[in-house]
């Protein structure tokens, strides 16, 4: 067999999977059997990580390490109570190992004892001079807690142990913006890049928070930045073409969009806000090219089936909206936006049975607006289906009591069908809720209006 330049690093781990298919047992030493696990564990292939564990303290019996690595597949496997077990043992022969620390501070966590497992990990920053880690794990245990502030502060410290550390400092952002602390943001990252002037990812999230707070000139300026620190960073293009689009420089923001489809493939975001952009410069034909590309790029993205939609639903044709809508219902059934647009779109065609249908399923998807109830009952109304509207209006003042509309249209209802008491409680509620909202008793109910009852519960109004 030849071997690639590579091979020296993978030796190991051919040599162990090797030695499973032909069942004659090698010798490995305990750092190798720890490389191996750590490679399986690392790419999700648990049950090699498992027979490497075996197979590493049948050869080394007395290895902490491996034994931790044991301890790491039971909290996997849920197994807690095999894990504090052998970590209770493990602690008798090595009571100063950090590990075994931080394994106790995981299995705690699972139980969702974060306040125990910060504890512990705590005493396991006494024992070790590596904090980084540490640090990190206690600001997540944190987070589970929703202690942002306490989160926030031991994240900085890891920022503060290594100014690469990213996944600290979009933890810090998280923190600060769950606070809602947009001008501390600020102020720590201006700081943060008081100290490493080239940091993009500093420099895009000072972007986002002038963004958040409307200040475009400056996330501009800070996105410039982040683009000089890193000119293939498509986060910044990305952001500087929103910033531009607020600004109405729709041609400017275009351009930078556009510079993320050189950088990678394609994505649909920037496709999409390509697309509005050059509708807003009512250059229609290119809109609807970027539209068309973003839906085949992720037939998923239901901002993309939207936008096709209701770009065709302004330009009146109906017929075009309604088809597009109806590809993205294909795709994805259970998208309440799909099925109020569908149901606009019908009912701009008079087609009331299709757009009452659209009404139906968005209500049963969980949508409860108002709007949604009342567009469904007058449609139900305008078909004749006086029972169904009842039952729907009935249901919707489950959700909404004392609401006039709902009243009136049931008052309406039962007088229609000669059930005076039942509308005269009802038009009483109306009146009581809201008299200004009497007219659409006229507007909905015309044939009940010379009735005596209705005639005068309608004179005695507030």
């Amino acid at each position: 067999m030849e071997y690639s330049s590579n091979d020296n690093d993978n030796l190991p781990f051919l040599k162990f999977e090797s030695m499973l298919k032909t069942n004659h047992v090698l010798f490995f030493d305990s750092e190798e059997f720890e490389n191996i696990i750590h490679h399986y564990l690392n790419h999700g292939k648990m049950s090699l990580a498992k027979k490497a564990i075996k197979l590493g303290l049948d050869q080394h019996p007395g290895s902490t390490n491996l034994k931790l690595f044991k301890v790491e597949v039971f909290v996997f496997e849920n197994k807690l109570v095999q894990a504090d077990t052998l970590l209770n043992e493990l602690y008798l022969l090595e009571p100063m190992n950090e590990e075994i620390f931080i394994q106790k501070a995981n299995i705690l966590s699972k139980k969702d004892e974060h306040l125990q497992a910060i504890d512990v990990l705590k005493q396991a920053l006494e024992l070790t001079d590596d904090v980084l880690d540490i640090y990190s794990l206690i600001g997540m245990e944190y987070l589970f807690l929703d202690q942002f502030e306490d989160a926030k502060s031991y994240f900085i410290k890891c920022l503060n142990e290594d100014v690469e550390d990213y996944s600290a400092l979009y933890n810090i952002i998280y923190c600060f913006d769950f606070l809602n602390q947009n001008d501390e943001a600020i102020e720590y990252l201006n700081s943060f890049l008081d100290l490493n002037p080239y940091c993009e990812v500093a420099w895009h999230q000072l972007g986002k928070q002038y963004f958040t707070l409307k200040d475009y000139k400056k996330a501009l300026a800070a996105f410039d930045f982040a683009i000089i620190s890193d000119d293939t960073f498509v986060g910044a293009y990305l952001e500087k073409g929103k910033v531009l689009e607020k600004l109405k420089r729709f041609e400017e923001a275009i351009e930078f969009y556009s510079f993320t489809l050189k950088l990678e493939d394609p994505t649909s975001f920037a496709l999409l806000r390509i697309g509005s952009c050059y509708e807003k410069l009512k250059k229609d034909d290119l809109a609807v090219q970027y539209y068309y590309k973003t839906v085949h790029e992720d037939p998923l993205l239901d901002k993309g089936w939207i936008a096709i939609t209701r770009f065709y639903n302004k330009k009146r044709n109906y017929q075009k909206a309604l088809y597009y809508i109806n590809k993205a219902i294909n795709i994805d059934s259970e998208n309440v936006i799909y099925w109020k647009l569908y149901s606009q779109i019908n009912l701009r065609l008079k087609l009331y049975e299709e757009a009452e249908r659209g009404f139906k399923k968005t209500l049963d998807l969980g949508n409860y607006e108002l709007a949604t109830w009342l567009s469904r009952g007058d449609l139900l109304i305008k078909l004749g289906e006086t029972e169904g509207a009842i039952f729907n209006f009935e249901q919707a003042v489950v959700f909404y009591p004392e609401n006039a509309e709902l009243e009136y249209r049931l008052a309406g209802l039962f007088f229609t069908l000669n059930k005076t008491d039942k509308g005269t409680f009802h038009l009483k509620n109306a009146l009581k809720y809201n008299a200004e909202y009497s007219f659409i008793i006229d507007e909905l109910f015309p044939e009940i209006c010379n009735k005596i009852q209705v005639k005068n519960l309608l004179k005695t109004k507030p």
